[in-house]
């Protein structure tokens, strides 16, 4: 495949980049979203070598460049950023929202026994057999449309900045989004009180991450403040996927700030599968393009 020749900028030349490209160059990517009004930026890398020279810096402005050139339409970016940005920087955005994390790490097998310590400590809590207050898998496409395209889904389940974040990508939930959705094959829950619920939850099947040598990453989202429904939510995501667990696991849990603290207190006490960062927080970031 023949590298596209994009332009130059800062003495810098910048072409389309190429899977064969990956390990060598400095690059950036996006994905246009909303109809075509908004690009969302899922990553941006810089080579070691060249990194804290400003390079990131003239990437993102002959990215948004290029973006506009191909898709005129869109006005807007969208990013999430783990990390806490200098002022300077982030006077350039927008704050939409900001969801806290908890980070679990262990040994593949040392999940199962700690799914099976969570639901003991949940039937200490609360009544399981409560189905005022139980889950059920949204399975069904035309189900899940509707209980996404619901006006009041985004006041009723305090939805970030009104998107859906999947992992780090943020999606308002409106029609044309839907299929960028049921692409990333998620398992998607809800509380069943009715129609309209107040709660709801989905993971991304487990992925290969370089940390440590070579592990997985696992990768949960939470929207709804009950925390009964979240412990619950934890647990069932958890059920489905440890058997596909092998080595080590990361499990990134996305949450709103207020029950954080509960989750923590949740996940802890077990020796195998331990919260292996602090606190720490996804900011979900916009900024117009002209």
């Amino acid at each position: 495949m023949e590298a596209q020749f994009i332009t130059k900028d800062a003495g810098l030349t910048f072409w389309l980049a190429r899977p064969q490209d990956f390990d060598e160059v400095a690059l950036d990517s996006g994905l246009v979203v909303d109809g075509g009004q908004t690009v969302v930026m899922e990553g941006l890398r810089v080579c070691m070598s060249e990194r804290g020279h400003g390079v990131a810096g003239v990437i993102q402005q002959v990215t948004d460049s290029y973006v506009k050139q191909v898709y005129p339409s869109v006005n807007t970016k969208r990013l999430t950023r783990g990390d806490n940005p200098p002022p300077e920087k982030l006077s350039k955005f927008t704050v939409l929202a900001q969801r806290a994390i908890l980070t679990l790490c262990g040994e593949a097998e040392s999940f199962k026994g700690f799914v099976l310590g969570l639901r003991a400590k949940l039937d200490t809590m609360e009544k399981l057999n409560d189905n005022k207050n139980c889950l059920v898998a949204v399975k069904d496409s035309h189900q899940l449309k509707a209980l996404l395209l619901d006006p009041d889904l985004s006041s009723r389940l305090q939805l970030p900045g009104g998107a859906i974040i999947q992992d780090w990508q943020p999606l308002k939930p409106i029609e044309s989004n839907l299929e960028i959705l049921e692409r990333r094959n998620l398992t998607w829950l809800a509380n069943c009180a009715s129609d309209k619920p107040t709660f709801m939850s989905f993971h991304t099947p487990a992925y290969p991450i370089p940390f440590n040598g070579g592990s997985l990453r696992f990768n949960i989202d939470m929207f709804g403040a009950n925390l009964s429904l979240a412990r619950k939510a934890l647990i069932a995501h958890l059920e489905q996927e440890t058997g596909e667990f092998h080595k080590c696991v990361l499990v990134n849990i996305y949450m709103p700030q207020t029950i954080w603290e509960g989750m923590r207190e949740f996940c802890e006490g077990h020796e195998g599968v331990k919260q292996c960062r602090n606190y720490w927080s996804q900011l979900f970031l916009e900024q117009e393009i002209p």
